[in-house]
């Protein structure tokens, strides 16, 4: 018996030329065959070769996700921490404070408010504004500052720039209600009520204690525009129902500073602007009371050169600062700040424009005579459209 060959070798001899005229067809059919498996083959290694190229591309380049997260990582390594002032020598360019947004529109953190807060310790050291920034650390500041005594925080309130919002979140952290939305309106402002106590309530060695180891912080905003808010809200619309502002205060504010006595009508913004101006003003301001804290500058009401606060927030940027004060009191895991609604903190000059219209430059010129120290305290630039 003969030994059987591979199959292969049988495939071949099939594949190879016969004599015969019957096996040409079979021929064309192997060698047809034959092309098929090349190309085949040829395909195979294309898509190997690919495959190479491709995994040599992501080796190579990186992956923008990933660049970015290690972009994030490296600048917020590179933070310094709140409450020591940036080494110039040691930042960045592209790091220095600048108080910009960023891409995102996010402020610069902490740099901006690390820079706020130099800001007001340069402007203390200015013996020019001395009497605009410096004021003693009396009862009346005092009585300013709410005091959380659980969480170690104190907040000195600065009427007419949100204050109403913060308050409630001292309330729900003092325990008084669970939660802001549980809080009644009438509540918030009545101090017997709300569960707030003020700083001037404790001993002065109990003060010092909490004035040196507590987180401060207060808010600001324009101080122009907080004064047509203050305007506005105690004259004009009094939602709060306080009689007293339209007729007790508007009519001394009237009597002394009204240039046409024939005038009939009720408190203008004029009116009130020339009473604010008067290096004379306070003297009225004792018969007003405590009442004037809605107007009166804001180092008056928080002694900002006297009592190191560990955060300024602005009233422009309160939709970034709020998170960030709340963050740094270590309280955002307790309670968030409420809703702010869009567009409400954006500074409008188009209606400082129209509240001044028609104020004599004199009138400007000495109300900003008297509310420069919160200008240049808290970076915001002199009103020349209204004062030129």
């Amino acid at each position: 018996m003969r030994n059987q060959e591979p199959q292969f070798g049988e495939t071949a001899r099939k594949c190879e030329p016969q004599a015969t005229e019957g096996r040409v067809s079979e021929w064309l059919q192997c060698d047809n065959m034959h092309h098929q498996w090349l190309l085949l083959a040829a395909c195979f290694w294309v898509i190997f070769m690919f495959m190479v190229a491709s995994k040599f591309i992501t080796l190579t380049f990186k992956d923008p996700d990933v660049y970015s997260a290690k972009q994030e990582f490296l600048f917020l390594t590179t933070m310094p921490e709140v409450g020591k002032l940036p080494e110039e020598k040691h930042i960045p360019e592209e790091l220095k404070p600048t108080g910009k947004a960023l891409p995102d529109s996010r402020p610069i953190q902490p740099l901006v408010y690390m820079e706020r807060l130099e800001l007001i310790r340069n402007v203390c050291r200015d013996e020019a504004l001395k009497n605009l920034s410096h004021t003693p650390v009396s009862k009346f500041v005092l009585d300013r500052i709410f005091v959380c005594d659980k969480h170690k925080i104190l907040f000195c309130q600065t009427p007419k720039v949100g204050n109403t919002q913060w308050k409630k979140v001292l309330i729900v952290l003092n325990g008084a209600f669970p939660s802001i939305e549980e809080i009644p309106e009438n509540v918030v402002h009545d101090h017997e009520k709300n569960g707030l106590p003020r700083l001037s309530s404790f001993s002065d060695a109990e003060i010092q204690k909490r004035l040196k180891t507590y987180f401060k912080f207060f808010i600001v905003r324009d101080p122009f525009e907080r004064l047509i808010s203050a305007f506005k809200d105690k004259f004009v619309h009094n939602p709060r129902f306080e009689p007293w502002y339209r007729h007790e205060i508007a009519p001394g504010i009237i009597r002394k500073y009204r240039r046409n006595r024939t005038e009939t009508r009720g408190i203008q913004f004029e009116d009130f602007v020339r009473y604010l101006g008067d290096p004379n003003h306070r003297w009225l301001d004792l018969q007003f009371g405590d009442h004037i804290i809605h107007w009166v500058t804001y180092v008056e009401l928080c002694a900002p050169c006297e009592i190191m606060y560990s955060v300024i927030g602005h009233h422009e940027t309160l939709e970034d600062d709020a998170p960030y004060i709340l963050k740094e009191a270590g309280i955002d895991h307790l309670v968030s700040y409420p809703t702010i609604p869009p567009g409400i903190t954006v500074y409008n000059r188009t209606k400082v424009e129209h509240y001044f219209l028609g104020i004599s430059k004199r009138d400007i010129r000495r109300l900003y005579a008297r509310f420069e120290g919160d200008f240049k305290l808290f970076g915001y630039q002199k009103p020349d459209f209204l004062l030129n």
